[in-house]
């Protein structure tokens, strides 16, 4: 009888999860956060819903920056236009957006500060030039006190096509979609670099806009897709003190000449 007590309500705790009612919302500028909102709306079967600015920002680099540190200055985010769907209908809000100077895209600031997220579980999800998922979560939690924030996606906009396969591992992983996957290896202990380790780095991170600093160890693991690296890097920061980060880096196995870096964490 107990047994059959405790299976009723495993099935009762999966059916709420399954029952939530979720909505994709995102901000996208150049197509990158799109692509992603898409393919997990796709995934989800959700609703989605864009948010956009009564003022579009130009999709130039440079333009964003400029306006986008301009309203930063002067505490002014964009206004936006009404959304079609109504928050309150929904339990799960996967919020989605660009990195812009380290966190959200200043339209979520705008977003977050307008609408009222209380008693909702936030999902972020986000695209980025090198990094910025870890900071831009810790910024939701302050801005919504009263919400859930959970643990979210993040993928670089120049390996966006790899999002489907990740995603899948993601939701799944997080029990917002049905399935099981494999849990990953944890990464070794962090030790002196190889001259191949180094290399393997070099060739991911090179081609980068910008410097992302020197390799000082390195820990690894093996998956069933891939060998990944997780890199202890040092690097001055604008104010010349020198900074820690970790940067990691994939080589699929189909193709072991194109390591690619996937994040920085700083």
């Amino acid at each position: 009888m107990k047994k059959l007590l405790l299976s009723i309500a495993a099935m009762t705790a999966i059916t709420t999860c399954n029952a939530q009612k979720g909505l994709v919302l995102y901000y996208s500028e150049t197509g990158s956060t799109k692509t992603v909102a898409e393919e997990l709306q796709k995934q989800l079967n959700a609703d989605i819903e864009s948010i956009e600015a009564v003022e579009p920002y130009s999709g130039n680099f440079q333009e964003t920056i400029q306006r986008g540190q301009r309203e930063m200055q002067n505490g002014e985010w964009p206004a936006l236009k009404p959304l079609q769907k109504k928050i309150a209908d929904y339990d799960i809000i996967f919020l989605g957006y660009p990195i812009w100077f380290g966190t959200y895209a200043n339209p979520i600031a705008s977003l977050v500060k307008s609408n009222d997220f209380a008693g909702k579980t936030i999902v972020p999800f986000c695209t980025f030039g090198s990094g910025g998922l870890n900071t831009s979560t810790e910024a939701l939690k302050k801005a919504l006190p009263n919400a859930t924030v959970k643990e979210g996606y993040g993928v670089r906009s120049a390996r966006v096509t790899a999002a489907a396969k990740e995603l899948d591992r993601f939701l799944k992983e997080n029990g917002y979609k049905e399935g099981k996957v494999e849990k990953l290896p944890d990464y070794s202990t962090q030790q002196p670099l190889t001259a191949h380790e180094r290399q393997v780095f070099e060739t991911a991170c090179s081609s980068y806009q910008f410097p992302l600093g020197t390799p000082v160890s390195v820990g690894k693991r093996k998956t069933p897709d891939s060998m990944d690296y997780k890199y202890t890097v040092t690097s001055r920061g604008m104010d010349g003190k020198e900074a820690t980060s970790i940067i990691y880096v994939t080589v699929p196995d189909e193709d072991r000449n194109k390591p690619e870096f996937t994040q920085v964490v700083r």
